[in-house]
């Protein structure tokens, strides 16, 4: 039953979407999930520095 459910959704998107809108869903996701990655690293870093000077 899950195995249809995904294959319809898919088939949904991929009608509803076209090959340009697709890719760039795609990229925008990236690029959110990069900057949330890098904001990450930055305040890790800042967290290590400022728990070595204690």
């Amino acid at each position: 039953m899950k195995k249809y459910i995904l294959s319809t959704v898919a088939l949904f998107l991929l009608t509803l979407l076209t090959s340009c809108e697709a890719v760039e869903t795609v990229f925008k996701a990236g690029m959110y999930w990069g900057f949330f990655l890098i904001a990450f690293v930055v305040v890790v870093i800042f967290w290590l520095f400022s728990r070595g000077k204690k």
